[in-house]
């Protein structure tokens, strides 16, 4: 699984997180948002962006995203919910590394391409309910910029 950062190129899971654990470090005193999201774009094949956000809350922050490629297809239900899964996937590895690093109390946001407008309204509640029942705050549109404006502009 190979990450891009805009700033500092290709780096496999683990050099995303000791990349987060520098920038968290180098400034211990501000509050941090982790946030994971992942959106889709059906094509020829699917396109699946997932986004690693770090926010340095009012001070910026640094993004990951992995990006890859499936060859079958998905009614709209089941893209949202294969995305959600890709998302609770990162995010469980993410709180693993963190836990054995003693940061056990940093949050993990995901966020979700759902919203109360347009065709996935309808299963708002499952996919909260997946991500809740996995123990992680879930964010829908509009605040779910994770998924819904980093991941998306790299499915384009």
């Amino acid at each position: 699984m190979v990450f891009i950062s805009p700033t500092k190129g290709k780096l496999d899971f683990d050099q995303v997180f000791y990349d987060i654990l520098g920038y968290i470090n180098t400034d211990v005193k501000s509050n941090y948002k982790l946030i994971v999201g992942t959106d889709s774009q059906l094509r020829e094949d699917i396109c699946f962006v997932t986004a690693i956000i770090i926010l340095r809350e009012g001070k910026g922050g640094r993004f990951y995203y992995y990006k890859e490629r499936e060859h079958t297809r998905f009614g709209l239900r089941q893209r949202i919910f294969f995305e959600t899964s890709k998302s609770l996937n990162i995010a469980a590895k993410l709180a693993d590394k963190f836990t054995s690093e003693g940061l056990s109390d940093l949050n993990i946001e995901i966020h979700l391409d759902v919203g109360e407008q347009g065709k996935t309204k309808d299963i708002i509640k499952e996919v909260v309910g997946m991500v809740t029942g996995s123990g992680f705050d879930a964010r829908i549109k509009p605040d779910s910029y994770g998924a819904s404006k980093v991941a998306d502009k790299y499915t384009k």
